[in-house]
């Protein structure tokens, strides 16, 4: 954990740029494109934002918030800080790095995600490697970080696209690029959906193409289980409508968890007998299917017993 002074704050339009540094001014952690840290923003309030700064710097993290009406709390909380305020965070944690053996990176973010994707083109254009950024959003006046893009050193590979102007047409992005390409998306669900769709419609294989949710439906329910705690001696029933966070909790047991949804991975734990009803967005085809691992703050189980490394 590290205690981080908010030294900076700006609002552009429904999103907050935080800028924090430590507040003995020492040097942070280093990251590489696509990594986050996770804001304590209160005792059971933790929530995972992308860093958008240059991965060079060692002084500033920087992360954009976006207001949201439907927010359990987080992005209130985050808009709620001012400068001089501390706040915990953890170190940073990379479930979006870039490839390195593309030919070429190309970059789509929508709204939001447009957040870890300013910290990518910073990485590859540091480099000195091939890669083209295309911003989405409904319009100039709501879009943020506008001037930080015209005014990058790699404002010539940045294109903008808002829907009351012009919009992306994502089968010309996709073609008018080098062989070997890999394409990272952010934002919307139906954005990043119509990416993977058209991307693999083109002959991008799956390991070519790479997103990040920042929020996902989460299928909630089911049939009753037991969870054995093998490490900390506790057994828990899980009802039908009840996490297995929640049933460790009123026995006792604290899980760490930040999104809540299957995104971030801090919850993930090894299962040691039962197989497990994955629900979440984050462990692979081919992980789920090895069934050593599950997310304890959605997944559940298809057996009346699961055994967990905890």
């Amino acid at each position: 954990m590290l205690t981080l002074q908010v030294i900076r704050r700006e609002l552009q339009g429904e999103v907050v740029l935080l800028t924090l540094a430590h507040v003995d001014g020492i040097p942070l952690p280093t990251f590489r494109a696509g990594a986050h840290i996770d804001l304590h923003l209160s005792a059971d309030l933790i929530r995972p934002y992308s860093l958008c700064s240059d991965p060079q710097d060692a002084q500033h993290y920087q992360l954009g918030v976006l207001k949201d009406s439907r927010s359990t709390g987080g992005s209130l909380a985050a808009h709620a800080l001012r400068e001089g305020d501390q706040i915990q965070v953890s170190e940073p944690r990379n479930l979006f790095a870039l490839d390195d053996a593309a030919a070429h990176s190309l970059l789509i973010g929508g709204g939001i995600g447009i957040t870890p994707m300013l910290a990518m083109a910073a990485e590859l254009h540091a480099g000195g490697r091939s890669f083209s950024l295309h911003y989405c959003a409904r319009s100039r006046s709501q879009a943020a970080f506008i001037p930080q893009l015209e005014n990058a050193p790699f404002a010539e590979r940045v294109h903008l696209h808002f829907s009351d102007e012009q919009r992306l047409n994502l089968d010309a992005v996709l073609c008018d690029v080098p062989d070997n390409t890999h394409v990272y998306t952010c934002g919307p669900t139906r954005l990043m959906d119509a990416v993977t769709d058209r991307a693999k419609a083109q002959g991008y294989r799956q390991e070519q193409i790479h997103q990040e949710c920042f929020s996902a439906e989460v299928q909630t329910g089911g049939t009753a289980f037991e969870v054995v705690a093998a490490t900390s001696g506790i057994s828990v029933k899980v009802l039908e409508n009840q996490t297995i966070v929640e049933a460790l909790a009123q026995a006792g047991l604290k899980v760490n968890v930040s999104c809540k949804q299957g995104i971030c991975g801090s919850c993930l734990t090894d299962v040691l007998e039962g197989e497990p009803d994955h629900r979440d967005h984050y462990l692979t085809d081919e992980e789920k299917a090895d069934g050593d691992q599950i997310l304890l703050c959605c997944s559940r189980a298809k057996c009346a017993r699961l055994v967990i490394d905890l």
